[in-house]
């Protein structure tokens, strides 16, 4: 089994990738030549969005007197191309209006992609995106899509609760609309790394139940999962109880109450037993929420344990979107 990478190894490839995603973007943005229809030949979108990674939408506005009878939506990355067809709709100010709309699916969508194979599978890179449209006599036009903004990546738009995209909540896969410096709106697709997500947690009357996933770990690795105390690394172990990739366990309150006095805070940690991998930090990780703590506020309260100790605890989710808990004994406080 392959060891998780050094922190320096792990860094260079990331580097690697950052620079193959931007000489990628320079390459798919080229507004001039037979593809891409020359700088005037960018059509304004009326409407461009991508939903959950997952559902492209996407409408066009043509010129009045501009004659199309057939159109359709390429999307391209090096030799690859899928087409997704756009079917003709009034526009209310008036002309023609080109709409469409695809299921994207990245390649390692193994499973999606076996049960309903149509729709495009895309890799990670960079995918040009062009409308050809066919006139009466057979004559194509292609015309790349183009979006306002400055520089690379997307427009600067005001602090907004949620983030302008969100990942697949299956696969972790990230499928954006990007904007390259000649002002063509390209896909920029970043596979995810391995994450333990966390589903949901249930507290009860004498204690809290998560419930998580993992994503991208692949399945031959066994795992556990441990409570590290984040004031000195102290770990409790978690017995988890796993089906595949979901797991779900109780969280050992009394074990991390006693440790030692006082409040503490607790992060969860997923690692495999062969400990071949990086820990993997529990976590509401595939979301498009901006600020997990301020969107997702919960209560202190006090458990009864079974052995009749009372424990104050405080389950959240951190700025970032960590799952942790802040317990504290508190039985010889109430006696």
């Amino acid at each position: 089994m392959t060891p998780a990478p050094p922190p320096a190894v792990r860094r260079l490839l990331a580097t690697a990738r950052t620079t193959r995603f931007r000489a990628e973007r320079a390459a798919a943005g080229r507004v001039g030549g037979r593809s891409g229809g020359g700088a005037q030949g960018l059509l304004a979108p009326v409407h461009l969005s991508i939903r959950d990674s997952r559902t492209l939408n996407l409408a066009v506005a043509v010129r009045p007197d501009e004659q199309v009878e057939r159109a359709r939506l390429v999307l391209s990355r090096g030799h690859r191309r899928f087409r997704v067809p756009l079917a003709f709709e009034q526009h209310a100010h008036g002309g023609l209006l080109l709409a469409g709309t695809a299921t994207l699916r990245d390649v390692r969508d193994a499973l999606v992609a076996a049960k309903t194979p149509a729709g495009p599978r895309l890799g990670e890179g960079v995918w040009r995106l062009t409308v050809v449209t066919a006139d009466a006599r057979g004559r194509e036009l292609r015309r790349g899509i183009g979006i306002d903004g400055d520089g690379d990546g997307d427009t600067e738009l005001p602090p907004t609760p949620t983030l302008p995209h969100a990942p697949d909540p299956r696969t972790g896969t990230l499928i954006r609309v990007v904007r390259c410096r000649s002002g063509r709106a390209v896909l920029q697709v970043t596979r995810s790394k391995p994450r333990a997500q966390l589903l949901r947690f249930v507290p009860g009357g004498d204690g809290i139940t998560v419930h998580g996933r993992l994503v991208m770990t692949g399945d031959r690795r066994r795992w556990r999962a441990k409570a590290v105390r984040r004031r000195d690394g102290v770990t409790v172990p978690v017995g988890a109880v796993w089906d595949g990739a979901e797991f779900s366990f109780r969280l050992p309150l009394g074990e991390m109450a006693a440790a030692s006095p006082g409040q503490w805070v607790w992060d969860f940690h997923v690692e495999a037993e062969s400990r071949a991998a990086a820990p993997l930090p529990l976590g509401r990780w595939l979301s498009d929420v901006r600020d997990p703590s301020a969107a997702c506020p919960t209560p202190f309260r006090v458990f009864a344990l079974p052995g009749g100790a009372l424990v104050r605890a405080h389950a959240h989710f951190t700025k970032s979107g960590a799952f942790a808990l802040t317990c504290w004994d508190i039985s010889k406080e109430t006696s």
